[in-house]
């Protein structure tokens, strides 16, 4: 298929659990400091606490998306809210550098790429497709992540958080994305697991947004539980060339 032919020149994507599976790093980060800081909690809810950190009720990491608070304090905010929730002891600053020292070092460690991925994206890149990632963290810490996941030389990070001040939904994001990559919006797909600020927020700044709906992941946001009849909703990587006409 030539240029002319295919529908986009260009794909984006979300970092963590569409290219990464973040979900399973957190899952061993979240066990391990649930041994160490809530000792008398039953391993049987490990499960809860997972879900209870990304649902992240109070919106902590989307202020920082926004620019609104810093990484630490959004993070050690969720920490006490998990603890809360429960039954932790209250992290001060010290409590929290050592706690968020051995929640780093298990999820960080157990960073690795979604098996759906390096073949998809090599695909891309080999129907001449330009590929790069657009995320809600700061750039050095997922390319950190890209890198150990075996993903960084073929899905350059191109814009990250701290590229603007602030992150997805803002359609200035997405935009300085796709000129980086050096393709025109409306030839550009962007592709993320999560509805609002992925898919539809990449549609509405005027690319082909795609809804990664893994199905083992469930919904990690409340509005991110029904697609409409305009969403572009995948359940694997492995569909999305064919949803690309390519």
């Amino acid at each position: 298929m030539t240029a002319g032919e295919r529908a986009v020149d260009g794909v984006l994507f979300d970092v963590d659990d569409t290219l990464v599976d973040t979900h399973g790093a957190f899952a061993h980060a979240l066990a391990a400091v649930s041994r160490e800081w809530l000792p008398g909690l039953d391993p049987a809810r490990d499960t809860e606490v997972l879900d209870h950190w990304r649902a992240d009720a109070h919106g902590r990491y989307r202020r920082y998306t926004r620019g609104e608070v810093s990484y630490r304090e959004q993070r050690m905010g969720r920490a006490n809210d998990l603890h809360a929730a429960f039954g932790g002891p209250v992290l001060d600053d010290a409590a929290y550098d050592r706690w968020n020292a051995l929640f780093e070092e298990r999820f960080t460690g157990s960073w690795a790429a979604h098996a759906d991925a390096a073949a998809v994206v090599r695909r891309l890149l080999d129907a001449g497709i330009r590929v790069g990632a657009l995320t809600n963290a700061a750039i050095e810490y997922q390319v950190r992540k890209l890198t150990r996941a075996g993903l960084a030389d073929d899905v350059p990070l191109l814009v990250g958080v701290d590229t603007l001040g602030f992150g997805k939904p803002d359609p200035r994001v997405f935009a300085e994305a796709c000129r980086r990559l050096g393709t025109q919006p409306a030839r550009t797909a962007y592709v993320g697991d999560e509805l609002d600020v992925d898919a539809r927020a990449a549609t509405a700044a005027g690319l082909r947004g795609v809804w990664l709906a893994r199905p083992h992941l469930g919904a990690k946001h409340a509005n991110d539980t029904e697609a409409l009849p305009g969403d572009v909703v995948i359940a694997s990587l492995d569909e999305l060339p064919g949803v690309l006409g390519l």
